[in-house]
């Protein structure tokens, strides 16, 4: 089976990117983060897949990670944004090239403690699941 994680990932970052609500809080959405990036941001991490066949077609169970950081002095911010995250991917239908019946959910977070006290982080792993078309 061909690997979706670059449809995937375009699929997720085209979402992101083209969500208004949510690109008003961040000052960006990063597959590599550049050095001049502003806090607040969102940049993508890790995508793990799964074979997920059924009896007659062939499938994905992938986890899409992303993160949230932040230099706000606790994590209301971080929390916000991840909010809009939730608005933008959790239950909502996604269209993925080469992929049929697509159905995102967020599965876990996790506020993490950076070495940098001024930095708040959340990551936030969302379960994808695909159907080769």
């Amino acid at each position: 089976m061909t690997a979706a994680l670059w449809p995937l990932q375009q699929a997720v970052y085209a979402r992101l990117t083209g969500h208004a609500p949510l690109m008003a809080l961040v000052s960006g959405v990063y597959d590599h983060v550049p050095e001049t990036a502003q806090h607040p941001y969102v940049s993508i991490g890790s995508i793990t897949e799964t074979v997920d066949d059924a009896h007659n077609a062939r499938g994905l169970e992938a986890t899409v990670v992303l993160h949230v950081w932040s230099k706000y002095r606790g994590y209301r911010e971080a929390a916000q944004i991840l909010a809009a995250l939730d608005a933008v991917l959790d239950r909502q239908p996604l269209v993925v090239s080469g992929y049929r019946d697509v159905s995102v959910s967020h599965r876990t977070h996790s506020e993490v403690r950076d070495p940098d006290p001024t930095i708040r982080h959340i990551n936030v792993s969302y379960r994808v699941w695909l159907t080769k078309a």
